[in-house]
């Protein structure tokens, strides 16, 4: 029951877009397409979890053994940093397609609050090993869940006739406000 309300809680009460504001950049600049969201939504799923599993036995295995807590922030970049990469390479030679979409976002990943955000969550919230693939794969999928309808409300906005002044980045952020709003009504379904 614990991991249900770990997932209930990463996914919709404290979504890491709406209620953290990590993950942003991504949010905003992979969402024009469902197509695009979706590969954003995978592609960041699989390096947040995997990111969490491998900084969380580096934290415990080596840098609380030898009393390097002071280079965890550091650690944690180059191991997301050196995931992402291989995935860049992985997707470059599975699905080329989904590679050339991704374009510039792809390396944005790395630079993604939301994996090193994640990452850093864990290991102050104390979590096990268990809760921690819990806790980042549900807030993958609740980043995943935010973008995929994010995309799709922009997608409806384009066919939609808005007012000039409001086309774009601006419609954009209304509705980002109006979903965060809206994420909110979860608040008090799951106290962890």
């Amino acid at each position: 029951m614990e991991y249900i309300l770990l997932f209930i809680f990463a996914v919709f009460v404290n979504n890491i877009v709406f209620s953290q504001f990590l993950g942003i950049c991504p949010f905003l600049g992979v969402s024009q397409k469902i197509d695009t969201a979706i590969g954003m939504s995978a592609a960041v799923a699989f390096v947040l979890t995997i990111a969490t599993i491998v900084t969380f036995l580096i934290q415990y295995y080596v840098l609380n053994a030898f009393e390097l807590q002071y280079l965890q922030t550091i650690t944690f970049i180059l191991v997301i940093a050196s995931l992402v990469q291989m995935l860049e390479i992985m997707l470059k030679k599975i699905s080329p397609s989904l590679y050339q979409a991704l374009g510039v976002f792809l390396p944005l990943i790395t630079t993604n609050c939301a994996v090193l955000g994640v990452a850093i969550l864990v290991i102050q919230k104390e979590y096990n090993l268990l809760q921690s693939v819990v806790y980042a794969f549900s807030t993958a999928l609740g980043f995943g869940l935010a973008l995929i309808m994010f995309a799709g409300i922009r997608e409806s906005l384009a066919l939609v006739n808005v007012p000039k002044a409001m086309k774009g980045t601006p419609i954009a952020l209304i509705v980002a406000g109006i979903m965060a709003m809206a994420f909110m009504g979860f608040s008090g379904v799951v106290k962890i």
